[in-house]
């Protein structure tokens, strides 16, 4: 009998290295955790009859996000194109099979970069957390996906504005995953405080309900920060998409940078209070894989360990901002602290990248750059990072605003959830005047069991 004639299809698997894939495929299946992890650290922060409602938007996320990275968001983000988005090549995934993207397949390559932008969303719609409605989430998952994240994915990575005319160093997200996340919950936040349209029009959807609390759970945090610290590290190795000694490296920095944070936020608030703290823990190792996650590629073991102590200190000193009379006064609230971690460390990290890169441990992967400032003498890295940084802010946090502002526009979708405590019963004048008469302290001081959320019966 005549052979088989071979497909090009296997033909392309046949030229894929098939231990970079394997190296791949299980970085994928481990770093897909991490999204409704997300959901289950959120629930630990709220109270606890609240905990399934603040959980729900992560795992709209994961289906969400599938649907929408089959139908656009891959050729929007990696699709051959301009400097903001991609061509419309591969529109409902069409050829994305097994031609190799490096030395893996493209569906594998497209795959895995699902899960970053789960991931980002979910930190993201931690802003809807004990305020927001479920189902407006839904089309602003879709929405933002699509017309947020994968514009900048496509700057950074895909061959646009960022990373291919001005050369931004990002390995696997300062900008897109962490600035971009921490804008967008950050939106959120502001627009739930402040709405504009068919919120604001409601009787019974006043954005009064703001209390400090204490987490509702605190083993979800613990079990929160045994996974997303296990599967990052398999985030940031990934990334090389090759079993390579960079991505050994990104593995051990990634590590290291995620402890030395979390011990130092432990230490400052055992000495501040004389307690240990599974929050205190959770919110270090946080700080520190934010600060690591652009320049895991780039930086040795000794770096590592500082950028954890001082994203650490950073963080925690911007978490201070919400405990302020001055944000009680202006409403501020930040559920999940993605201002401060995420926000905040990840502008710092970008920033940071462009000084301590080292062209030495690129090459590691066999990428050459031209390294940070204090390494390699390159000057122009740092304003280039900088840019990125605001680049970055600037898209997520005002299209964010704009899209939930849209959606508040369109009968059933009201954005802001009924304030049973509060709103019911009361016009706006006695609201006002019942947040005029709040007792708040001046500045509450950042305790292991102080959190700034708000609750909803």
């Amino acid at each position: 009998m005549p052979e088989m004639a071979v497909s090009p299809v296997l033909a392309a698997w046949e030229a894929c290295d098939k231990t970079d894939t394997l190296f791949v495929l299980i970085c994928t299946v481990i770093c897909w955790t991490i999204v409704p992890t997300v959901g289950i650290a959120y629930s630990g922060y709220t109270w606890k009859r609240n905990a399934l409602h603040a959980a729900m938007p992560a795992i709209l996320t994961i289906a969400t996000c599938s649907i929408q990275w089959f139908i656009i968001g891959y050729t929007l983000a990696y699709g051959e194109g301009g400097w903001f988005f991609g061509s419309l090549k591969h529109f409902f995934h069409k050829n994305v099979l097994s031609e190799p993207v490096g030395t893996i397949p493209a569906i594998l390559f497209s795959e895995f970069q699902l899960v970053f932008e789960a991931t980002v969303c979910a930190i993201a719609v931690g802003g809807f957390c004990e305020r927001g409605r479920l189902l407006p989430v839904i089309p602003f998952i879709f929405l933002w996906a699509t017309f947020i994240y994968c514009p900048l994915a496509h700057m950074v990575w895909g061959g646009g504005l960022l990373g291919e005319n001005l050369g931004v160093l990002d390995f696997a997200g300062g900008t897109p995953v962490h600035v971009c996340s921490g804008a967008t919950a950050t939106a959120i936040s502001i627009y739930l405080s402040y709405p504009l349209f068919r919120s604001r029009k409601s009787d019974v959807r006043t954005p009064t309900h703001i209390r400090i609390h204490r987490p509702g759970n605190s083993f979800f945090q613990l079990l929160s920060l045994i996974i997303i610290w296990g599967s990052w590290l398999a985030f940031d190795a990934g990334t090389t998409l090759a079993l390579n000694f960079q991505s050994v490296m990104a593995l051990c920095v990634t590590n290291l940078c995620a402890a030395s944070g979390a011990l130092t936020w432990n230490l400052i608030t055992f000495y501040e209070t004389g307690k240990w703290s599974i929050d205190s823990t959770f919110m270090g190792a946080i700080s520190g894989l934010v600060m690591i996650t652009p320049s895991a590629g780039f930086i040795d073991m000794p770096t590592a360990c500082f950028f954890g102590v001082f994203g650490a200190v950073l963080c925690r000193q911007a978490l201070r901002i919400k405990f302020t009379k001055f944000a009680h006064h202006w409403r501020w609230v930040d559920n999940g602290d993605t201002f401060a971690t995420h926000c905040i460390g990840g502008v710092a990290a970008t920033i940071m990248t462009g000084l301590f890169a080292q062209k030495e441990v690129a090459a590691y992967g066999g990428v050459e750059v031209a390294g940070g400032v204090i390494f390699d003498g390159n000057i122009r890295q740092l304003w280039v990072q900088m840019v990125e940084a605001v680049v970055g802010f600037t898209w997520a946090f005002c299209g964010s605003y704009i899209i939930i502002a849209l959606i508040d526009c369109v009968p059933g979708l009201e954005v802001l959830a009924v304030d049973k405590h509060i709103s019911q019963g009361l016009d706006m004048n006695e609201v006002e005047e019942f947040l005029g008469n709040l007792e708040y302290p001046d500045e509450v001081d950042y305790a292991p069991t102080a959190r700034g959320t708000i609750s909803l019966e």
